[in-house]
């Protein structure tokens, strides 16, 4: 499986930090919001990403990521010129797929929990059709809404109910065997002209091989796409790193756990750091594997 991080858009909800620079550069605590899905792909164990952005961000990408390499990994960018929808990554990402199964994640999703890894793992099995991820929320009313039945299968879907028959919101986190990419190319723009990705996934329920992956009370997921998400992401960040003593999103530790670098490579990475407390954490970790 390959994964698409989706890093596009003007961010204008978080205008004006964003004026000058992508919102998934920004910050959440002491990482670049970027770093956030990018884990998630790399613990879900995928290790070819594309990266999709606009044409003015995307040098910063690459000279923040590279070429993934030093984790083990590797990544590709293509650029979205314009903001069609997120189901447009598919066409635009349509010959790295090249018939493989996809994993994609939105850009400023944060991900974090017991048991997430194991999900993440399950649904890069998928080698067809599609499994979504959910998650209880308060107020679905917000959000893409996903109903399950009572042996948790997916029986409607829809895009900001004004009366949701569920409290399941669709996360930023979707996967998709090879066809996605004749559904996407099949879909026609919505009423405010983009290619939504609900119409992927209404595609996938009506055919009936839609599977939903429920996140339970101990995972968390925090959109940091407004000024308020933000700064609660980065408060629970900071929480629980000063809690636990443990990093979330290090791309460094990640790579090593999951065996696509070793120590050796672990503790080279940790010597190139520019001398701070990420530096420090690398290092102890390479120091005591």
């Amino acid at each position: 499986m390959k994964g698409i991080l989706l890093a596009g858009g003007h961010g204008t909800r978080l205008h004006p930090a964003t004026v000058a620079v992508s919102k998934q550069l920004l910050p959440v605590y002491d990482k670049p919001m970027v770093y956030y899905p990018l884990s998630t792909l790399m613990l879900a164990g995928i290790r070819d990403v594309l990266v999709i952005s606009t044409p003015e961000a995307l040098p910063s990408f690459r000279h923040l990521l590279g070429d993934g390499s030093q984790w083990g990994i590797a990544l590709s960018y293509r650029q979205q010129d314009e903001p069609r929808g997120l189901a447009d990554a598919f066409r635009i990402g349509a010959d790295f797929l090249d018939g493989s199964p996809v994993m994609m994640i939105l850009g400023d999703n944060v991900l974090y929990g017991s048991g997430l890894s194991n999900q993440l793992q399950r649904a890069a099995t998928v080698t067809d059709g599609a499994r979504i991820f959910a998650y209880p929320v308060r107020d679905p009313r917000r959000y893409g809404v996903v109903e399950v039945d009572a042996d948790g299968r997916a029986v409607g879907i829809e895009e900001k109910p004004a009366a949701p028959r569920s409290n399941l919101a669709v996360a930023g986190l979707y996967a998709y065997g090879p066809d996605v990419v004749d559904v996407a190319a099949d879909l026609k723009p919505s009423a405010r002209g983009e290619l939504e990705i609900t119409d992927v996934n209404r595609h996938y329920l009506e055919v009936g091989t839609l599977e939903v992956e429920v996140m339970g009370r101990g995972v968390a997921w925090l959109d940091a796409g407004t000024h308020e998400s933000l700064l609660d992401a980065s408060a629970f960040v900071h929480s629980v790193q000063a809690r636990q003593g443990l990093m979330i999103a290090c791309p460094e530790e990640i790579a090593y756990r999951q065996g696509f670098i070793d120590r050796a490579d672990l503790a080279a990475l940790g010597e190139r750091l520019a001398p701070n407390a990420y530096r420090d954490y690398v290092l102890a970790l390479a120091a005591s594997s």
